[in-house]
């Protein structure tokens, strides 16, 4: 029976994970040292304990058979809405957003929490429905994953909303959704998310030199545009339908739905978020245009990569850290922490050691004939995948500060809990091969 216990356990994995658990709480250490040499706070320590809980959360979820989560995956997305209902209620607001649940003298983050519901309620319905139509099938998940969405939204919180939709959106893929589907919904939020930050953007960067900006930004000259891309969408497509149109036209009608889709959500988006969140999507272009505001983190974490050099500075040596340059340092920027004391090569050690663990996930995909595991680990393998882009993306200034922590890395028990629970199922996916559907 020991033996069998033992043999559940993937140790190639479980060591690329404790390798980067241990790397995290080493430098989030590090980052609590100030000039005096003297730790400030008790992150570090905090952070080994919700590892001690992570990984009572990895075991459990090893051992058990995953295939047996499938009846309550309902309840467990369930529990994530009331849970975002909650936090919009008696939530506690930290970066700018009202994301955070306090029990006791426990902070909880549901919308971490909630990706591991999100990924087995969507693979739990993916699985029940292989043999519906490929458009229901992508419309009820893209349901699924909106009603958090909005929730998370409302925080408002786009760095977690950001993340679902690259849980879900990998799911589909996976599941065999046509890709045109996937692309639609993908030019939407990227579509949404740029005429929302136009104003600011001419504003801010081009200092309204940008003239015909005005005639985009305009209220009615939008609506006016929403009127024409919706009619056109809709007359194209039933042309299209009813008189047997050329085929171009559904091509018309998809374009063309895209614009009137996009233009209507970013005006809610331009309520919902404040021009400081607004600025923190674009100011990587140019952060010297608010230098002492929202483009100052992005400097900063530039200044501590760079400063590593070649080799770094030596732990527990880093300046910006330990002279409280950079903020959010053991959590949104630990790689930049992580960067300036041990420069370019302790980088490729962390993106090699990343690169293994995206591996090991993909060996698990592709060994997996049991499709509900296979559907639980694509979700996975796109939540790892999102937060490590986005997240080295933005210290290194190529991307927008969303507030993504580095996966297994950056403190924060929800996460971790979240990450070390995810890395249970997968091992219980892997050992688990035969397919008793």
């Amino acid at each position: 029976m020991k033996n069998k216990i033992l043999s559940m356990f993937d140790y190639a994995l479980i060591s690329l994970i404790f390798t980067l658990i241990t790397i995290g709480i080493l430098f989030i250490y590090s980052s609590s040292i100030n000039s005096l040499g003297i730790s400030q706070n008790n992150e570090h320590i905090k952070q080994i304990i919700w590892f001690a809980i992570g990984l009572v959360f990895m075991v459990f979820f090893t051992v058990y058979d995953y295939r047996r989560l499938e009846k309550i995956t309902l309840f467990l997305y369930i529990g994530l809405l009331l849970l975002l209902i909650l936090v919009l209620i008696f939530g506690k607001t930290a970066g700018n957003a009202q994301s955070w649940l306090k029990i006791g003298p426990v902070g909880i983050q549901p919308s971490e929490i909630g990706k591991f519901s999100l990924i087995l309620f969507t693979a739990y319905y993916l699985n029940k429905t292989k043999n519906d139509s490929s458009i229901k099938r992508f419309i009820v998940t893209i349901v699924i994953m909106i009603v958090p969405l909005g929730l998370i939204l409302m925080q408002p919180d786009i760095g977690s909303a950001s993340v679902y939709i690259a849980i879900v959106l990998t799911m589909c893929f996976i599941a065999g959704i046509k890709i045109q589907y996937i692309i639609y919904v993908i030019a939407f939020g990227l579509l949404t998310i740029f005429l929302a930050i136009i104003p600011s953007i001419n504003r801010v960067i081009f200092e309204e030199k940008l003239k015909f900006m005005v005639i985009i930004t305009n209220m009615k000259f939008r609506l006016i545009l929403i009127a024409y891309f919706a009619i056109t969408s809709v007359l194209t497509l039933i042309f299209r339908h009813y008189f047997h149109g050329p085929k171009f036209l559904l091509w018309i009608s998809y374009i063309t739905s895209i614009f009137a889709l996009s233009l209507l959500v970013s005006m809610l988006f331009e309520k919902v978020l404040s021009d400081r969140q607004l600025r923190r999507l674009y100011i990587f272009i140019d952060p010297d245009k608010d230098a002492a505001n929202t483009g100052y983190h992005i400097k900063q974490s530039l200044v501590a990569i760079g400063g590593g050099g070649t080799f770094g500075k030596g732990y527990k040596n880093g300046t910006q850290s330990h002279l409280r340059f950079l903020p959010e340092q053991s959590t949104d920027f630990i790689f930049s922490i992580f960067s300036e004391e041990t420069g370019f090569l302790g980088g490729v050690v962390i993106f090699v050691l990343y690169f293994l663990l995206f591996v090991k996930i993909l060996f698990v995909m592709h060994k997996c004939p049991n499709t509900f595991g296979l559907y639980i680990s694509s979700g996975i393998f796109g939540m790892f995948l999102f937060h490590f882009f986005i997240n080295i993306g933005m210290v290194m200034g190529s991307g927008p500060i969303t507030g993504i922590p580095l996966v297994f890395m950056s403190y924060g028990g929800s996460a971790l809990i979240t990450d070390m629970s995810c890395a249970g199922l997968l091992m219980s996916i892997r050992y688990r091969k035969k397919d008793l559907n």
